[in-house]
């Protein structure tokens, strides 16, 4: 069996106080987090925890990953959009066109996402969280495939994305050229291994499919620090 996506993390100067945003904005319940954070457990449209984790890095640049938020309605939209604000989020420019019907919005601590509009077929059947929308090749797109076990769902032009077999969000992948690195990612990917798997034994799997080992200063610690091809950094947790 492959491992799972047990959790998407972000790292957060204000770990509590991100998670209230997205829970507000989410309807998921708060959890103490073992890693010194906090989560929101799994929804009914997504299989994985959302995770703050603390850290004393600076936001530096636009991250490499994103929510992408459907709506039912414009008056769903509209909804949405004004309940981010509410608890904290603002409008911000990434360069989007005039005539573009989603709305660009920033949480508290600078992390972008998107309201989509109402009709977009590529996210239907998705649930509210439609998609983790990221800049990347469709080389990590094809490993990620293969690292969860997830079929791909789209392959054109250089764009990828994948899906659970039992559904929810999609990941997908916009194609080169890449955003510039700004550091660590403030997004990253959590896996588990099986419930009686091994942990080392995942580890060189996800070597073998084209991960690499990296060092971000994580010491001496439970979990495996690896890089996609992409170099984006996710964790190798213990079997959950």
């Amino acid at each position: 069996m492959t491992c799972q996506l047990f959790a998407i993390s972000f790292d957060a100067s204000q770990p509590l106080g991100l998670a209230r945003f997205w829970s507000g904005v989410l309807g998921r319940d708060i959890v103490d987090d073992p890693q010194d954070g906090v989560a929101l457990l799994p929804g009914d449209d997504a299989g994985f925890r959302i995770r703050f984790l603390p850290t004393r890095e600076r936001k530096v640049g636009q991250n490499r990953s994103h929510f992408d938020l459907t709506s039912t309605s414009p008056q769903d939209q509209q909804r949405t959009v004004a309940r981010a604000l509410g608890l904290g989020a603002r409008h911000i420019d990434v360069g989007q066109r005039p005539d573009e019907d989603h709305v660009v919005l920033a949480d508290p601590e600078g992390n972008e996402f998107c309201v989509i509009e109402p009709g977009n077929n590529f996210l239907a059947d998705c649930g509210f969280i439609g998609a983790l929308a990221c800049d990347g090749s469709p080389d990590v797109g094809y490993f990620w495939s293969e690292a969860l076990g997830w079929p791909l769902v789209w392959d054109q032009d250089q764009e990828t994305a994948i899906r659970s077999p039992l559904g929810g969000p999609k990941i997908t992948w916009g194609g080169p050229p890449l955003m510039p690195r700004t550091g660590k990612q403030r997004l990253h990917f959590d896996l588990a291994p099986p419930v009686h798997g091994d942990q080392q034994a995942e580890v060189e799997r996800l070597l073998t499919l084209g991960a690499t080992r990296v060092d971000i200063g994580q010491g001496d610690v439970s979990w495996v620090v690896l890089a996609d091809p992409d170099g984006n950094e996710f964790c190798v947790l213990t079997p959950r």
